[in-house]
């Protein structure tokens, strides 16, 4: 959060201006840069019209928390006011959402979204977008979790009037998504009454949702079977749900009129791409519509397939292969969703394909033709194997060759990394992958980064978050051989040797060898912390904390970033790979490792110089005083 305050000094300070002044500061330590002309017009506009409605009903002693940050994601409340119910007597939340619309209306046929001036595309119908923050915070903040009563949610348009915005109240309205516009405003200040008490601070109240414990993420594995099968586990926020529900668009628009379009949606590392996905086709699955999930990533389909199908066999062949569709017939799907699509090729067929399979044809031109609402869900950063090609770029390309409209949704709020903004720029500005060099990770709340001094203490670190059930991984870049795997009951290999300390890689076939994991499920079984695992088992996937293994494939030297591609073990850089490409494809590995914890993450280099230039820039903190 940025500012926490009472209602009444609140009011003051923004009448000085010294709260936008405050706001802007902490924004910048926060997220490392400066908030946007926009947000700024909406802090000096929205929060005073708020303040002043809280004082004008006597909550002037109502606690109010400013930009509240939701729990291991990057989305902020644009407020949550904290008192006393005046009729029960315990804590109550109000979530508010603070637009400055003067009209909005509703998009088509789904309420759930609508059209604004500002805008060139359908965003979230605001009475949706703050009930969807009130049952996020519900799921992910301890205090609440057994209270959902005390949380309600409402969106106070303070420049519109009833005549402007009365569509978007076509949504059903519940304790949660209320909707107040500035000609109601009196209707407002008695619906703040009614859930916050004029006798009571809020302080206490707002003391406890603070330090509410954080309840550990709904990791996409397990659970991904009710997902499928039974109902909805994840609650989509803002952008998200405008993914999801321009999809479900899309299928019914397809269904009335024989119509065939493309939506791509993208998102950096852990910005709900998969749970979209996920959420989608358990959506279509119930509802009878003939759809299938595809990545081109081993690991996450043949997992998918093992956890969301444990007791149907139905459920596991939902999830194919991108190679799986050579010979389908034109449009035989409603919808196909292409999970990991950066991982997409230039075509299906490898050695192994029959002649009769190997007709030319591209595989994006396959996954396109092969269902009348293809998505894909990608991350232009995460093509690590040279021949990977899915950008928004080439499907926009691909789509409009065949004349297809192409509807792209860009993520930008993510949920890896403890939701937090600020360690995935500084992993992007330590790799050199924007531009500006690295720079000092100064600690947030939501991410915790160390440096570890040798693998052994990396290990034992983890070991011990391990011991608090948390779950955690070591993963490297690709910098040392990998054996042949062993025969049952032979140990494993110690492939990976640093030092004195030498550990195995995890295993590259479909069953478990000596008490590891199979190659697909390194990522979510407990049995996976023994080994260490490849950028292809990891991508894709997350734990609590993340151990990284720099290789002598990424050096510090002087004050940049060389890469040696003599150092890489990695069967796909070929003689043929040029260098340009080798130097990409090396920082967009170690971009992956460094995103895959929700917790934290610690680093370990195998070179001195590297070494000493990540203490640098992280600090010297001991590992054994940072708290679990």
């Amino acid at each position: 959060m940025l500012f926490r305050a009472s209602a009444k000094t609140v009011a003051e300070r923004a009448l000085d201006t010294s709260l936008f002044l405050h706001l802007t500061e902490q924004f910048v330590h926060m997220h490392g840069h400066r908030p946007s002309a926009s947000e700024v017009r909406s802090w000096e506009r929205s929060i005073p019209a708020l303040a002043a409605a809280l004082n004008d009903a006597g909550l002037g002693d109502v606690e109010v928390m400013l930009e509240y940050a939701l729990p291991l994601n990057s989305k902020r409340a644009d407020a949550v006011l904290a008192g006393v119910h005046p009729v029960t007597g315990e804590p109550s939340y109000v979530v508010v959402e603070l637009k400055q619309w003067s009209q909005a209306e509703p998009h088509d046929d789904d309420p759930a979204l609508c059209h604004v001036d500002a805008y060139a595309h359908p965003v979230l119908n605001p009475i949706e977008q703050v009930r969807r923050y009130c049952e996020y915070l519900v799921n992910f903040n301890g205090a609440v979790a057994e209270h959902p009563g005390r949380v309600s949610g409402v969106a106070f348009l303070h420049n519109a009037t009833e005549f402007g915005v009365s569509g978007l109240r076509a949504v059903e309205l519940d304790d949660r998504g209320q909707l107040f516009t500035g000609d109601r405003r009196g209707e407002f200040i008695d619906h703040l009454r009614a859930r916050l008490s004029d006798r009571h601070p809020g302080v206490r109240a707002a003391d406890e949702l603070r330090s509410g414990r954080t309840v550990p993420s709904k990791q996409l594995m397990s659970v991904a079977a009710q997902e499928v099968r039974e109902r909805e586990q994840f609650v989509l926020l803002d952008e998200q749900q405008v993914a999801y529900r321009t999809v479900l668009n899309a299928v019914r628009k397809a269904k009335r009129s024989d119509h065939k379009e493309v939506v791509v949606v993208t998102g950096g590392p852990g910005t709900g791409k998969s749970v979209i996905a996920l959420s989608l086709l358990g959506e279509l699955y119930r509802q009878g519509v003939p759809a299938l999930h595809a990545t081109g990533s081993q690991s996450f389909t043949k997992t998918m397939r093992k956890v969301a199908g444990t007791r149907k066999r139905e459920v596991q062949d939902l999830f194919k292969y991108f190679n799986s569709f050579m010979t389908t017939e034109r449009n035989s799907l409603d919808v196909l969703i292409c999970d990991e699509a950066h991982r997409i090729r230039e075509t299906s067929a490898n050695r192994y394909t029959p002649a009769a399979h190997r007709t030319g044809k591209r595989q994006i031109d396959e996954l396109i033709d092969v269902a009348r609402v293809p998505v894909f869900l990608l991350d232009e950063h995460q093509v690590v194997r040279p021949g990977e090609m899915g950008t928004v770029e080439e499907i926009r390309a691909a789509a409009a060759a065949k004349g297809l409209d192409c509807r792209v949704v860009p993520l930008e709020s993510q949920f890896r990394c403890g939701g937090s903004d600020a360690y995935l720029r500084w992993v992007v500005r330590l790799l050199g992958l924007e531009p500006g060099g690295p720079v000092v990770w100064e600690p947030d709340d939501r991410m915790r980064l160390l440096v570890a001094d040798s693998p052994q203490e990396m290990e034992a670190f983890l070991d011990a978050r391990r011991a608090e059930h948390y779950s955690a991984r070591i993963s490297a870049g690709y910098c040392w051989p990998w054996s042949p795997e062993p025969k049952p009951g032979d140990p494993l290999p110690a492939d990976v040797v640093i030092g004195g300390w030498a550990r195995p890689w995890n295993l590259r076939g479909d069953r478990s060898v000596s008490g590891a994991p199979p190659a697909a499920l390194w990522a979510t079984d407990p049995a996976g912390f023994g080994q260490v695992g490849c950028v292809y088992t990891a991508q894709g996937f997350e734990y609590d904390w993340s151990g990284v293994v720099i290789g002598p494939d990424l050096l510090w030297r002087g004050d940049r970033w060389v890469t040696d591609r003599t150092a890489s073990k990695d069967p796909v850089f070929r003689k043929s790979t040029p260098d340009e490409d080798v130097d990409r494809l090396i920082r967009n590995t170690y971009k992956v490792l460094l995103t895959r914890g929700m917790v934290g993450t610690i680093v370990y280099s195998t070179d001195p110089e590297t070494r000493e230039k990540l203490r640098e820039l992280v600090g010297d903190a001991a590992l054994e005083a940072v708290p679990a």
